[in-house]
């Protein structure tokens, strides 16, 4: 992401592209020192929680891949919601095997439930 865009000769199409390329504030001169010192530590503080929320994302994204596929199968259907019996029946496995493969991807996922499995999965969407 940009910082801010300062100019002393601006237009509203120059503005327009400049906060469409990332800029994130456009100032005009003449501006308050404190003004723009609070515009740069917001853009910092905000490039700061985007680049954590980017972080979170890729490790997410390394934790499923340590899933294999029949854990990813489980995973799914208990974010669905579905009981391990159910599940069993679905996948064709005993209900036993459905908890040690529940069991993995509650760990690999780093997870205590199915519903923090079910928001730690939605909020890859």
């Amino acid at each position: 992401m940009a910082g801010d865009f300062l100019t002393g000769h601006a237009d509203v199409p120059t503005a327009v592209d400049s906060v469409k390329r990332g800029a994130f504030d456009f100032c005009e001169k003449p501006f308050s020192d404190n003004a723009l010192v609070d515009r740069v530590e917001q853009a910092l503080h905000l490039s700061q929680t985007r680049l954590t929320a980017r972080k979170e994302q890729q490790r997410l994204q390394s934790r499923l891949l340590e899933l294999t596929d029949r854990e990813r199968d489980v995973m799914h259907l208990v974010v669905e919601g579905l009981p391990n019996k159910l599940i069993a029946d679905q996948l064709d496995i005993s209900v036993r095997t459905v908890e040690v493969h529940r069991a993995r991807v509650f760990d690999k996922m780093e997870v205590k439930s199915a519903v923090e499995l079910a928001n730690l999965m939605r909020s890859l969407s």
